[in-house]
């Protein structure tokens, strides 16, 4: 799965003081918007569209990656004593 960035502007004072009092309960600030953001796509992303990507996600990790290598076998060299 592809992810992306979400940057957003917020009061410094207060990111400060959201920082502080979650490391006080051992929360992850990061973790949080993830939960958030998550809960953002369950609210207005409807069933079928959601069962449609997990499907895709799911197809896409069952595919096998095919790789190409080379060999690296020698040439073979003959000597040949004319006479």
């Amino acid at each position: 799965m592809k992810k992306s960035i979400i940057s957003i502007s917020f009061d410094a004072e207060k990111l400060g003081a959201i920082k502080q009092y979650m490391g006080r309960k051992e929360a992850e600030l990061e973790k949080e918007m993830e939960d958030a953001v998550q809960k953002l796509y369950e609210k207005f992303v409807p069933v079928a569209v959601r069962e449609y990507i997990e499907g895709r996600e799911a197809s896409e990790q069952k595919k096998p990656k095919i790789s190409v290598k080379k060999s690296q076998s020698a040439p073979l060299l003959t000597n040949i004593n004319e006479g």
